[in-house]
């Protein structure tokens, strides 16, 4: 895995991980490289300084660290969403279902859902929002 520090058309900094830079070369024309605070897939990869170890050197931290408030924001969202529901994983679709139809118990869920199965929902009237990121939860 390779690490870029990227910067978008409109000069926000962020940064993204890659199987090699032909992946991220590949992703980037598909548009799948975008920033993470406006969207903008017009994205190119930015001067940074290599990190080499040394005695001195201090833990930059951990990946699970916010580094901004933004980051903070969605971390505490996160929180909130998992300590106040349930998860339900892939049967996500079929549990909202049946807490809107009236077979299961009202309650808060969160889970992950097939693309199709999320748009069904939608179509019939059944209230369900993507969330910005993914569980902790999830299972591997």
């Amino acid at each position: 895995m390779i690490r870029y520090d990227l910067r978008c058309e409109k000069g926000h900094e962020f940064d993204g991980w890659f199987r090699s830079s032909e992946g991220f070369e590949t992703l980037r024309s598909a548009g799948q490289v975008a920033c993470t605070l406006c969207g903008s897939t017009v994205v190119e990869k930015v001067l940074m300084a290599p990190g080499i170890a040394t005695s001195r050197s201090k833990p930059s931290g951990d990946l699970h660290t916010a580094r901004n408030p933004e980051e903070a924001a969605l971390d505490k969202l996160r929180r909130h969403i998992e300590e106040n529901s349930d998860y339900v994983g892939m049967s996500f679709a079929a549990e909202a279902r049946a807490i809107h139809e009236g077979d299961a118990p009202a309650r808060a869920i969160h889970g992950e859902a097939k693309l199709e199965d999320a748009r069904s929902l939608i179509e019939d009237g059944i209230p369900v929002a993507p969330l910005p990121f993914r569980s902790r939860q999830r299972a591997n």
